[in-house]
Formats: C-alpha cells, sequence, structure tokens
C-alpha cells in the first residue's frame, strides 16, 4: 500500500481555557497537551466567560477567531443528546468548529459567532450518559435497513475531530471508551475527517465499534476548495491503514458538485479507494451534493470574499425545511444524473460496499 507523509497539523496561535474547564481532569490534560505542542498564547481564565472574539468584522478579525482553541465545559443542555438524521440516531459533540478553511463549510449556516474551535472539557461524563440512549433511536437502531449497526453516535457532527486530536485526545478517548465499555445492547461511534494523522488510532481497542469515515471529494474540488485539510489522496491512503487496523470505515462523499470531467475524477475517486482497501472491509458510502442557503452564502462570502464556489441562487432549486427554512440545490435533472451515476459507479467500481443515503 501506498502511504503519505502525514500532513502538518494544526496549532492554534491561541488557547483559552475556562476556569470550570482548568478543574476537570480531561480539560487538565487537553491544557497539558497545547502547552506541549508549543502554543505561543495559552490562557488560563479567571472565570467561564470568553474574551471577546467577534473583531470589528474584518479579515484580520476572521483569521484571529479561527486560530484560535478554547477548551470550555458545555452547557447543560448538551446532555440530552439530538437524532442526526441521516448519519446516526444520535449525536455528542466532542468540539465544534474546525481549523480547516474549506470554502464551502457548512458550519457556516451551523454555528454562530465567531469561527473559533470549542473543546468540550466534560467528555468523561458526556460518554458516561450514552447508556441511557442505547436502543432509543430511529436512524439505525430497530430499522429494517440499517438495524444491524446497532445504536449509533456521531461524534463529528460540528467538527473534525482528527483535525485536532493531537491537542485534545478526544477521539481515542471517545473510541476507547465505546471499545471496552459494557454496554447494554449493539453500539456504534462515527465520525468523519478531511485529515489523514491515524496512526495514533491504529492500535485502540475499538474493537469494530467506530466507523472512521473520510471525507473525500474530486480532485478539482479538492484543490480548489479545502484549504488547510490533508490531501484526497492521503485521505485515501489513511482510509486504507485503518481499514487494515480491523475498522469499519466509511467514504463521505461531500459536497458532490458537477464540476467539469466530474465522471472522470469522481471515478479516480473511487478507483482510488478500491485500491486501498483490504479484503473484507467493511465500507460505506455516504453521497451529500453541494447546497447553501441564503445565510450561509453570506457568511462565506465574507469569510472567503474571493472564493470561485458556485452559489447562484439561478442555477439552483429551492427546497424547504419542515419549518420553511430555504435550501438552494441542484435542480432535479442535474440531482438525477449524479445520483444514477454515483449509484452505478459505487456498486461497479466498490462492489461491497453499502450506499447509505444520498442527499
Amino acid at each position: 500500500m501506498t502511504t503519505a507523509a502525514p500532513t502538518r497539523v494544526w496549532t492554534p496561535s491561541r488557547v483559552l481555557v475556562t476556569a470550570s474547564a482548568a478543574a476537570l481532569p480531561y480539560g487538565r490534560a487537553v491544557l497539558d497537551r497545547v502547552q506541549a505542542a508549543g502554543v505561543p498564547d495559552v490562557r488560563v481564565l479567571a472565570g467561564d466567560r470568553l474574551p471577546n472574539l467577534r473583531g470589528d468584522g474584518d479579515r484580520a478579525a476572521f483569521m484571529a477567531a479561527k486560530d484560535t482553541l478554547a477548551v470550555v465545559v458545555g452547557a447543560p443542555s448538551r446532555r440530552k443528546l439530538q437524532p442526526i438524521p441521516p448519519s446516526a440516531d444520535w449525536r455528542f459533540d466532542l468540539a465544534e468548529g474546525c481549523p480547516a478553511h474549506c470554502q464551502y463549510c457548512y458550519l457556516a449556516g451551523s454555528l454562530s459567532g465567531p469561527p473559533i474551535t470549542r473543546v468540550f472539557a466534560d467528555l468523561p461524563d458526556v460518554l458516561a450518559s450514552l447508556d441511557g440512549y442505547v436502543g432509543r433511536g430511529a436512524v439505525t437502531s430497530g430499522t429494517a435497513e440499517r438495524g444491524h449497526e446497532g445504536t449509533t453516535f456521531e461524534a463529528s457532527c460540528y467538527t473534525d475531530p482528527l483535525a485536532i486530536e493531537h491537542l485534545t485526545g478526544g477521539l481515542a478517548t471517545a473510541i476507547t471508551h465505546v471499545g471496552t465499555h459494557d454496554w447494554p445492547g449493539p453500539v456504534q461511534l462515527r465520525a468523519t475527517t478531511k485529515f489523514d494523522d491515524v496512526e495514533p488510532l491504529l492500535d485502540l481497542p475499538h474493537r469494530g465499534r467506530t466507523r472512521l469515515r473520510f471525507s473525500v471529494n474530486a480532485a478539482t474540488v479538492g484543490r480548489r476548495f479545502e484549504g488547510a485539510t490533508s490531501p484526497v489522496p492521503a485521505r485515501v491512503a489513511a482510509l486504507g491503514r485503518v481499514a487494515e487496523a480491523g475498522y469499519p470505515v466509511g467514504l463521505t462523499i461531500a459536497p458532490i458538485m458537477p464540476v467539469e470531467d466530474w465522471r472522470t475524477e469522481y471515478g479516480e475517486l473511487l478507483d482510488s479507494v478500491a485500491a486501498v482497501l483490504p479484503a473484507g472491509a467493511d465500507l460505506t458510502v455516504e453521497c451529500i451534493t453541494h447546497r447553501f442557503t441564503p445565510g450561509s452564502k453570506a457568511t462565506l462570502l465574507d469569510w472567503y470574499p474571493r472564493t470561485k464556489l458556485e452559489m447562484d441562487e439561478d442555477l439552483r432549486a429551492q427546497k424547504r425545511g419542515k419549518f420553511g427554512a430555504v435550501k438552494h440545490v441542484y435542480p432535479k435533472p442535474v440531482m438525477a444524473e449524479l445520483r444514477g451515476w454515483f449509484t452505478d459507479a459505487v456498486d461497479q467500481r466498490l462492489p461491497g460496499a453499502r450506499l447509505l443515503y444520498w442527499t
């Protein structure tokens, strides 16, 4: 198997640790890690309120926030987990925010405030609470299509956990807990990443209960729009390494875009995955087409004013959520063409994979 040198890991310029976070064992462990990583500005705050990081809205303020990591204690409301269809029964958050610079970033429409990365210091307490959710989901557990996955917990809804793993150890903590805990029923942890530094995860006692998925895309999309991430070939190579370590693995092909010669590029992507998979690998595929909202478009244009990302409402169809929110998606003929090609291509090029959903 071809291996690639890991991408240079992120070192934030500033880390802020709230008083309550510093008082918890996991919070102190993160503090030790960031200090060992050589972060130039590490502050333990006197209280639990973060300083104003919004700035005056200029590019420098955005970059300063994007290069800041905060260690906090999650609000009590976070202990009540929410379903996260179509991915998983429930989601819990290792962190919120991401240091990458993807110009289509879906967090632009999901999180408010300055784009700092917040790590939650009460992770061990959150993990200890998961037993009460086993068997109560509606996305995988109890369903005919995906019931064999057990109760699924998504850990990467609002962050890329591998992007910050060297600073937090949170993903390894969650994998180890899920792999070694005596659960009241079958469970699966799910996490997605655009990074490739997987070596610290390979020897963990995962017992096949964590599915590590790699967010991948056509070469053109990766080069143009996925800044400060691992190159797509490095992610594919990392998928092969974790599959060889016995993990169930996944492809999150997102966001799919009909770029020029897209069939060739996505075909080459699928072929590269087939080349690194060991025999008998457990592989799933999730396909997510590009979409945006009026709010996310405005935020992304503030963040990346020179982007060449296509966000033209006149070229899109409107899709309304149950509360009336508008998303701009590809028109039905484009969606049908994309879906038909991907369904056939996954079946032909990755015959052992399961295509979980298309959206």
